[in-house]
């Protein structure tokens, strides 16, 4: 039997400069890891369609992500997400925080603010949007249908646990502990 490269599993090169980043608060470790990704949450900050896409947004959205970066590092735990996924989780969610505060003028946010359409990216942007999707979408129907529902209600529905909780009747209890083992069993699956 022979081994080719797609074989060994994928090296996460960036996870150890977070962890010295974490340990020494080591000033060139943190200034490689802005080097590179830094332009990486620019680009995502641009892909924003929405009214609040700008260069400035995407700047201000690059300084707040590796501020959130440096002053969190030891908190990312590299057995739970690779160095870029903990990193454009942070981006994510700095992005919506902004949205959210600019739509606070009697405007709601969408979906499509968000995540861009697949129709308005580069096509390889989009094949891999796809590509990632069909996966979440597999992967999550192999799940049982409560830990499924409670999935979809929080994570594309937008609802809290304690909103989740109302709706189902659920405790809330129940609910965290079902998405918790939604989210174990996907990491075995993806």
């Amino acid at each position: 039997m022979h081994s080719d490269e797609s074989d060994k599993p994928r090296t996460d090169d960036w996870s150890p400069v977070l962890k010295i980043i974490a340990r020494d608060r080591d000033r060139q470790a943190f200034a490689r890891l802005f080097d590179h990704f830094a332009p990486k949450i620019k680009s995502y900050g641009m892909m924003l369609k929405s009214q609040h896409t700008s260069a400035q947004m995407a700047e201000e959205l690059v300084q707040d992500v590796m501020i959130k970066v440096w002053l969190k590092a030891h908190c990312f735990d590299s057995e739970k997400a690779s160095a870029s996924t903990w990193i454009f989780t942070i981006a994510r969610n700095c992005r919506t925080d902004f949205i959210r505060k600019a739509n606070r003028i009697n405007t709601s946010l969408t979906a499509d603010d968000l995540w861009p359409m697949a129709e308005e990216e580069e096509p390889f942007t989009s094949l891999h949007q796809r590509r990632i999707e069909k996966n979440i979408h597999t992967a999550v129907a192999q799940l049982p249908a409560e830990q499924a529902d409670v999935l979809k209600r929080i994570y594309i529905d937008g609802k809290s646990h304690s909103e989740v909780s109302a709706a189902t009747g659920l405790p809330l209890g129940t609910v965290k502990s079902r998405v918790r083992l939604a989210v174990s069993k996907l990491r075995t699956i993806v």
